[in-house]
């Protein structure tokens, strides 16, 4: 196992500051070359971080959530992710960073965090291993109130096209497909609900999270990576999920997501949601094509 070294940040970085590095290794000549060799020893964290009571309201607003004392379980999200970009742009990290491809994600939390919390935030990235279709990778997100773990996050990125190095300890692991969640199969009933998304409300969206990257908010940036036009954030997904559910979700919880086909703007989407005891099992499908799954997610109590 990695030994990981934390460096202590005195702020959360500035997301599309960590974009910009980020591009830098496609230049060439002027990035970091980048073996998938071994799991990168370096992480970040950042103390003492106080929640921006607009900033919350102006995400909640994006995704449509409630403005409360108690903060989405998305929410650390994306507090959290300018350090994981941080981690994605050091110089020991595998891969390429641009290019990366979110494909799963899972948070718990043994209570809900609060507007009155004051966080410590921690991330690294371990379990390097191939995949069906290249290498994947997970990165661990830690938030922390007065020396207790509160909320933890596991989000798997994969490198599409990738190789271990012949040298790597990890290239005999069998490759997975790295699907959370059994297999989604298409809902004989009527939406829980439906939606209506534009490229303007990802927009807003990519302005309250700060991830303003080129897929999401501009057609031409999305159409150099290989998209007819912008997509939506996965995360804009998992939040639109937990939309359905206000009110409904367990003080300790579990939450999993699976990312299927991207949701191409704009777009109508439908929302299933079934609850099983204590836990939810939740589509997102193309409105107008059903058998377009978007995502799969399960709430389950802790």
């Amino acid at each position: 196992m990695t030994t990981v070294t934390y460096k202590e940040l005195d702020s959360i970085p500035v997301l599309m500051d960590e974009y910009r590095n980020a591009v830098k290794d496609i230049i060439p000549g002027v990035g970091t070359k980048r073996s998938a060799k071994e799991n990168p020893t370096t992480a970040y964290k950042v103390k003492g971080v106080k929640i921006d009571v607009r900033h919350l309201a102006a995400y909640n607003s994006a995704t449509g959530l409630r403005l409360r004392n108690e903060l989405p379980l998305t929410y650390p999200y994306v507090l959290s992710f300018p350090l994981v970009m941080k981690v994605m742009t050091s110089k020991d990290f595998p891969l390429t960073a641009v290019g990366l491809v979110h494909l799963n994600n899972t948070i718990e939390q043994t209570r809900p965090l609060t507007v009155d919390d004051v966080l410590d935030i921690s991330v690294h990235a371990e379990n390097l291993r191939p995949h069906t279709k290249g290498v994947l990778i997970d990165f661990i997100t830690t938030v922390s109130v007065a020396g207790e773990d509160i909320w933890t996050q596991t989000s798997a990125f994969l490198a599409k096209g990738a190789k271990l190095s012949s040298s790597s300890p990890y290239k005999n692991v069998e490759p997975t497909d790295a699907r959370l969640l059994d297999k989604a199969e298409k809902p004989e009933v009527s939406p829980t609900a439906s939606y209506r998304v534009t490229p303007e409300d990802i927009k807003i969206y990519a302005e309250a999270s700060g991830d303003k990257n080129p897929i999401h908010v501009s057609n031409l940036g999305a159409k150099a990576f290989g998209f007819p036009a912008t997509i939506a954030h996965g995360m804009w997904s998992a939040a639109t999920m937990l939309r359905g559910l206000e009110g409904q979700i367990p003080p300790a919880a579990r939450f999993q997501v699976d990312f299927a086909k991207p949701v191409v703007l704009p777009a109508s989407i439908a929302y299933f949601a079934k609850k099983d005891n204590t836990s939810w099992d939740l589509q997102l499908r193309k409105a107008s094509k059903l058998d377009t799954l978007h995502a799969t997610g399960r709430i389950d109590a802790l």
